[in-house]
């Protein structure tokens, strides 16, 4: 039998920092996920449309051949609010264009790199980078992206690109990148 001669100082460091560690990094809410198909009539805005044909979305149709380059001018980042990992509506053409892209050209790969500013822990903002980079994966998976062609990585804080320590700056850092690989 081992005998642990721990005396009252050491306990309670290690106590301290068990708990610092446990209670840092908390992303348990699901992020909300809108799933539809096609032909949903009774999905939400359409619930009481049934038989109608469906309002048209104000997401222009990229239409992509064979080797088809990706969207022009749709920028390839998606910004989200502070402590958030829901796609905002302004982005969704970016998601959708660029998951239009990767299905008519299976053969194509993307990094989805998942950033956040520099409020909160190490650990927290790696896993909120994450949470964001996954949630742009899964939506572009939903629009026809191959769950093979994406992958998402966290960078959490590391990579700013403004190092200001203000609200403008902190804005531009919260964001998921989308990498050509």
């Amino acid at each position: 039998m081992v005998k642990w001669n721990v005396g009252p100082g050491a306990l309670s460091a290690l106590l301290v920092l068990t708990l610092v560690g446990c209670g840092s990094t908390k992303l348990d809410t699901p992020a909300p996920v809108e799933t539809r198909t096609p032909g949903d009539a009774g999905a939400g805005a359409n619930a009481g449309n049934a038989g109608k044909p469906a309002a048209e979305s104000n997401v222009a149709s990229v239409d992509l051949g064979a080797n088809a380059s990706p969207p022009a001018g749709l920028g390839r980042t998606v910004y989200f609010d502070f402590d958030s990992y829901v796609i905002k509506d302004e982005y969704r053409p970016v998601v959708e264009g660029y998951a239009k892209f990767l299905a008519a050209n299976k053969a194509k790969r993307m990094m989805i790199e998942g950033h956040t500013d520099e409020r909160g822990s190490r650990e927290y903002n790696l896993a909120l980078g994450q949470k964001r980079a996954e949630a742009v994966q899964k939506a572009m998976a939903l629009v026809g992206a191959g769950e093979g062609q994406l992958e998402a990585v966290s960078f959490g804080e590391e990579r700013a690109v403004d190092a200001g320590h203000d609200e403008a700056a902190w804005a531009k850092n919260r964001r998921a990148e989308l990498k050509d690989r």
